[in-house]
């Protein structure tokens, strides 16, 4: 039996409560999005807690292809985001262990992961959502729980609007009623007045009754055909009542849809069943083109002017001559033909192009419901190669930083994912361009992130931006030195002095050849560099390394005088000169840069005037203790 490694076992237990926790997370955010979009269908209907139970049970499960992905990303960026953060993974990579071997577990278990998620999308989802949206589709279908507002028309009853002023809700009793009854049509609309009433839903559920106490009631008549009446006289009927029940149909039953019909769609089809389908429809497609390319219309026109004289060569016939031949009546009888065969074929390609655009419609979804069986599967490797590295190179764990980063993450990815598959559900993009688009953007990302991180870069380390930033805004990290415990090699002090010497007098001669802003061209011929800086630097730095080794406070105190210089190497050292000045020439990029180096070069003369003075300050400190020491 094959013994599981340790390390396996370790990556295994520190990724599965984390995937599970993460998981059940990111489901309960796209489950409440879900109810916070269908919350207004659902509410005031009176549906039972087992409807409602039901439809959250289909959505749930539904919904696992878009939680998936995003737990596999937040889990990976926490989970090795934490072993960098508590250096666990520099000890992995310490012993020999490289990134990807550390990731190997994980790796095989978001493959079955991504194979499950295959097998879910096509066996388990077409049965999910042709029941959850035929349960959808129900409840949109179920008439809301009538309440009647105060001081406000009510028109939730079809072909009634009921105006109440109070009502007592103690006893259910309405006052002051008005009532429109149109449910016969506009114009036999009744209208109905009561001191109160009472409304009470029948046994069945069926059927509104209505009983009203002290009122009238109004509706016009049809005129009568043999009676003699003033032209504006308008009959109608007036009636008076003590009581009166009105019966409404009302149907407050919760009824079920057939699923039959969301299960011919391509949301409850699988592969199979797709492709079957898509084979149909391009059959039925091709032979609708084939028909409507076929047939050749040939014009009214032409058919008016050779009417029954034969011709043995028609094309080469003048009809403009022909048609002035005619006489006048012959001329209008004809362009009335004519216009009638225009609008006859413009409502028939109208007709044409209908049929074939829905029937386009019908497989390009078909296609795009067939490739989002396996771009699911796919998102959930490549969201765990993006998430995998990406913890290792910010080692950043916890709830922070990960979650900002998989939100940011997965809002990209569902922002491309909805554009190629717009684009391919309009027709712009082939189907499996627009679904597989958002996916081979992520992988680029995957196999970058993923290189990255196999080579320990720094790419995401946020230090290293904001050194930069620093080093560009003039910003200098502070020199730090240690007095040393055990020295080896003691600075020559003697031998340093004229060293010193040669650091200020060459600073101070830089200074004063670079009083003035250098030329653009001059800047671009010479590709950026400063090799005058760049000696001054170096042998400032070998100083520092040789006097690090003193063993006096005051030396070493002072020696962190000494600033870090940048700046004076903005383009690179192997920058050739005519490439150099080609990107000089490109406005507005070389400008921008050569504003850049300016304030750098700025920065870097502040530095050199630094470094001439603390190296000033050292030969009188350097002198006094050689002096010292010889005294003593």
């Amino acid at each position: 039996m094959l013994k599981v490694k340790r390390l396996y076992t370790f990556m295994l237990q520190t990724f599965l409560p984390l995937f599970v926790m993460t998981f059940g997370i990111c489901l309960f955010i796209v489950l409440m999005q879900f109810l916070w979009k269908y919350v207004d269908e659902m509410v005031g209907k009176g549906l039972d807690m087992l409807v409602l139970g039901e439809m959250f049970v289909y959505a749930a499960l539904s919904l696992v292809p878009m939680a998936l992905p995003l737990a596999i990303l937040l889990s990976s960026l926490m989970t090795f985001g934490n072993l960098g953060e508590q250096l666990e993974l520099l000890a992995m990579k310490s012993a020999g262990i490289s990134l990807i071997h550390i990731m190997r577990p994980l790796i095989i278990f978001v493959c079955f992961i991504s194979i499950g998620a295959f097998f879910f999308q096509n066996n388990a989802m077409p049965v999910v959502q042709v029941k959850l949206f035929s349960l959808i589709y129900s409840i949109r279908q179920k008439s809301p729980e009538l309440d009647i507002p105060e001081g406000v028309f009510c028109n939730d009853i079809t072909g009634y609007n009921v105006h109440v002023r109070e009502k007592d809700k103690k006893t259910g009793l309405l006052k002051d009623l008005m009532i429109y009854d149109y449910s016969a049509g506009p114009n036999n609309t009744m209208v109905i007045v009561a001191d109160s009433g009472r409304l009470k839903m029948s046994t069945d559920k069926l059927s509104l009754i209505l009983s009203l106490y002290n009122g009238e009631a109004f509706q016009n008549m049809p005129k009568q055909s043999g009676a003699s009446q003033p032209r504006d006289a308008v009959p109608y009927r007036r009636e008076s009542f003590l009581s009166k029940d009105i019966l409404i149909p009302f149907d407050a039953n919760f009824t079920r849809t057939d699923e039959s019909f969301f299960q011919n769609q391509y949301i409850g089809k699988n592969l199979s069943s797709l492709q079957s389908s898509i084979d149909s429809l391009s059959g039925r497609l091709d032979s609708v083109k084939t028909i409507y390319s076929d047939e050749i219309y040939t014009s009214s026109y032409k058919k008016s002017l050779l009417g029954s004289t034969p011709q043995a060569n028609p094309i080469a016939m003048n009809f403009d001559s022909i048609y002035k031949a005619k006489s006048p009546s012959d001329k209008a009888t004809l362009l009335g033909r004519v216009k009638s065969s225009v609008e006859y074929m413009k409502s028939d390609y109208f007709f044409k192009g209908a049929t074939v655009k829905d029937e386009s419609t019908r497989l390009r979804r078909h296609y795009m419901e067939w490739h989002s069986k396996f771009t699911i599967s796919f998102a959930c490797l490549v969201f765990f190669f993006i998430g995998a590295p990406l913890g290792a190179i910010i080692r950043k764990g916890g709830l922070g930083m990960p979650v900002v980063l998989s939100v940011i993450l997965f809002i990209f990815y569902y922002v491309i994912n909805n554009i190629g598959g717009k684009m391919a559900r309009d027709g712009i993009w082939p189907a499996w361009e627009g679904m597989w688009f958002s996916s081979a953007v992520l992988s680029v990302m995957g196999v970058f992130l993923t290189y990255k991180a196999v080579n320990d870069s720094v790419i995401l380390n946020a230090d290293t931006y904001v050194n930069a930033i620093k080093n560009i805004i003039g910003k200098r990290a502070a020199r730090k030195i240690e007095r040393k415990a055990v020295i080896i090699y003691p600075p020559d002090y003697k031998r340093l002095l004229p060293r010193l010497e040669t650091l200020s007098e060459q600073s101070s001669l830089y200074l004063s050849q670079h009083a003035y802003w250098q030329n653009y061209l001059d800047y671009w011929k010479k590709g950026g560099k400063d090799k005058d800086a760049e000696r001054l630097v170096t042998e400032m730095e070998s100083i520092v390394e040789e006097l690090a080794n003193s063993d006096h406070n005051l030396l070493l105190n002072k020696l962190m005088d000494y600033p870090i210089i940048g700046g004076y190497n903005q383009l690179g050292r192997n920058l050739d000169e005519r490439l150099s000045l080609a990107i000089g020439l490109f406005i507005p990029l070389g400008i921008i840069v050569y504003v850049v180096a300016t304030y750098q070069r700025k920065l870097l003369k502040q530095d050199i005037r630094t470094v001439c003075k603390v190296s000033e300050e050292l030969k009188e400190i350097i002198t006094n203790l050689t002096n010292n020491s010889f005294a003593s």
